[in-house]
């Protein structure tokens, strides 16, 4: 298997499952409502709509460099404000981090080995491990999901009765 194949396979299972870590991305964010995604149960974490957001940027970053864009994050890009909670919206930053993931995981299926062990832009690190450490933001990030959905959804379901 060759390092391209390797890291697509890692972004895939970080977004579409069968990880060794638990659920994906997707399987985490699928059945969150907006109304949920937006709260903040812990009030100085992130909600689950910004982490959502802010995955999708990091995985849209390491695509610009790969392709020799913008190294450091745009104004806002990092984290970025969420001013429209509309369901609509909700499901469109899913679809983003579906995009961005999915676009990264075909890029660098496409690069030789030699060119993924080059160091990535302004960095120690390869471009494989850059994008190694997308897969890896996501599962540290799922892990912050997946326990907010529970507090979320626990008192969503309580409230609702």
């Amino acid at each position: 298997m060759t390092h391209g194949e390797l890291l697509s396979d890692e972004l895939r299972r970080a977004l579409h499952g069968e990880a060794w870590h638990g659920p994906s991305i997707r399987e985490l964010t699928q059945a969150v409502h907006a109304e949920e995604a937006m709260q903040h149960p812990i009030p100085t974490a992130h909600s689950i709509w910004e982490l959502t957001a802010h995955m999708t940027s990091w995985a849209n970053i390491a695509l610009r460099r790969i392709n020799g864009g913008q190294v450091e994050p745009y104004e806002n890009e990092d984290w970025p404000v969420v001013t429209d909670f509309s369901d609509e919206h909700w499901s469109s930053t899913r679809e983003a981090l579906t995009n961005g993931y999915e676009r990264l995981s075909e890029v660098v299926l496409g690069m030789t080995d030699a060119q993924l062990l080059v160091s990535a832009p302004k960095s120690e690190r390869t471009i494989a491990g850059m994008v190694s450490g997308v897969a890896q933001h996501a599962a540290y990030h799922g892990g912050q999901i997946a326990m907010l959905k529970k507090i979320v959804t626990t008192h969503h379901r309580r409230t609702a009765l």
